[in-house]
């Protein structure tokens, strides 16, 4: 099972047609028996102490279902249609014993291994009005890397939007087009939100303009993974690539949540899918308006979940909370007193019950705030004040993590840990989170190890910073890539 962005590239799709049978469901409520037809020879016999019921929950009403026609109607012309145009580098394999190898000669000229430049993309996703004057809310992931972004509004009208600002931590993006007095959604509160309630969803699922599919919300404050700061709304609802950054609205046709991703083994909607909380997508696309960025807090502070075991071991009354695994050198958390071992049980006054909910709690604070904990250490609670840091400052103090140069070289790294040391036998080396801009083109991917640059052995970001600061235009890196060794030339930006 795959979790999938539900953008679409546009290529081509097959439709496939599903019919569902509605059936009407009768219930049986007790009712007091009475003879219809009195006999002198039969006789009624009572018992002095009638059959105990099974449960004593009363009936629950029945409700009728929301008006989706009204919704529809309400809506759909706040509802818009985005479709990307960008570019991608062109697919390229590696040569996998370096290009100073004398079997390079038999790479040479061979489809896939000398650079094809770049190939344009297309892509197609949803978004919603939020204010007259032309703001539009959307998934970062649909704006991607797109040097055109086109809306289209439900009167057919087009316009080339603006990239306000996007948070990829988020996946939330603000775009904007010359417009006035445009029709705007109503915005809810996801918190009234409950399993089992009424959710409507308008988008283009595969290019399918003014769509509209339904369902119930199946639980709230997922946490996904890579993901951390968003507690999701998952639904049954039928999203599909293309559906994304387009609205999910209650049963009273506010706006509660911007559909973004699906679980799914074919690519489609199988019955899982998220949306990220309105409130959220707000506090974000406050900040994208006036500042085109957001900075994200850091607690600094690696957590797990509390289950039934390891609730025993603490002594703790009930499975709930984060655990504290690993506290980051010279953090906010290591500043405020936190170590390893620490149960987080809320966060300013609000229960944290899974470790998701400390890392959305986090993530979408700022930098500076205070973070007031309620901590379980050696069988009992004590209260722990921090004062937040910020994302960006990801290296620690070691400066074992973080970007080794993004300007220049364009990797996003960090240390092995001691599993993925086991795993692949190596007992040093860099792990790539990301890979962009120079790195990215000479062929470093995601999960390559980097060994060495230009032969000297690597340990830590801040040790490739200074490797690289030595160069003016090019190092050579031994890459691990599964059991494959290669060094790969990259050119400094």
């Amino acid at each position: 099972m795959q979790l999938r962005r539900t953008s679409c590239a546009i290529a081509a799709a097959g439709l496939v047609a599903a019919g569902a049978a509605l059936g009407a469901v009768s219930a049986v409520v007790p009712g007091t028996l009475t003879p219809t037809d009195a006999s002198p020879t039969v006789t009624m016999i009572s018992s002095a102490s009638p059959p105990r019921p099974l449960s004593d929950k009363q009936p629950i009403p029945m409700m009728t279902a929301p008006n989706y026609r009204a919704i529809v109607e309400q809506n759909a012309s706040t509802v818009v249609g985005i479709t990307t145009i960008g570019e991608a580098k062109a697919p390229q394999m590696q040569n996998p014993f370096g290009e100073n190898s004398p079997f390079s000669q038999f790479f040479r000229g061979q489809p896939g291994m000398s650079p094809q430049g770049r190939v344009p993309t297309r892509g197609l996703g949803s978004g919603f009005i939020v204010s007259e004057n032309g703001l539009i809310l959307t998934n970062a992931h649909v704006v991607a890397d797109a040097t055109k972004v086109t809306v289209k509004l439900s009167d057919n009208h087009e316009y080339e939007a603006k990239v306000l600002g996007s948070d990829e931590a988020t996946d939330i993006a603000v775009i904007q087009i010359d417009a006035k007095n445009l029709p705007t959604v109503r915005t809810g509160n996801p918190e009234t939100l409950g399993v089992g309630d009424y959710v409507l969803a308008i988008g283009a699922p595969y290019g399918l303009e003014q769509s509209a599919t339904a369902g119930i919300v199946s639980a709230k404050a997922r946490s996904l993974p890579n993901d951390a700061f968003v507690p999701f709304i998952q639904t049954d609802v039928a999203v599909n690539p293309g559906n994304s950054g387009g609205p999910l609205f209650d049963a009273s046709g506010a706006v509660v949540g911007i559909n973004s991703q699906i679980y799914s083994n074919t690519g489609g909607y199988e019955g899982v899918s998220f949306a990220i909380p309105i409130d959220v997508a707000m506090h974000i696309s406050d900040q994208l308006v006036k500042h085109g960025k957001v900075e994200h807090a850091l607690l600094g502070v690696s957590v797990q979940g509390v289950n039934q075991s390891l609730a025993q071991s603490f002594g703790l009354e009930e499975p709930a909370g984060a655990l504290v695994a690993k506290v980051e050198p010279d953090s906010a958390a290591e500043k405020a007193g936190l170590r390893a071992g620490d149960v987080l049980l809320s966060y300013n006054g609000v229960p944290i019950r899974a470790a998701g909910d400390l890392s959305s709690r986090v993530g979408l604070a700022s930098p500076g705030d205070k973070a007031e904990l309620e901590v379980w250490r050696d069988g009992k609670t004590k209260t722990v004040v921090a004062r937040l840091g910020a994302l960006s400052e990801v290296a620690s103090a070691d400066g074992n993590g973080g970007s080794a140069d993004d300007a220049r070289l364009g990797l996003a790294v960090r240390p092995l840990s001691p599993e993925e040391q086991r795993a692949s036998g190596l007992l040093a080396g860099m792990l790539v989170e990301e890979a962009s801009g120079p790195a990215a083109e000479a062929g470093i991917q995601r999960g390559d190890v980097v060994l060495s640059i230009d032969g000297e052995e690597v340990s830590s970001a801040e040790q490739m910073r200074k490797i690289v600061g030595k160069h003016d235009d090019r190092v050579a890196l031994l890459i691990q890539r599964g059991q494959v060794r290669i060094f790969v030339p990259v050119g400094l930006g």
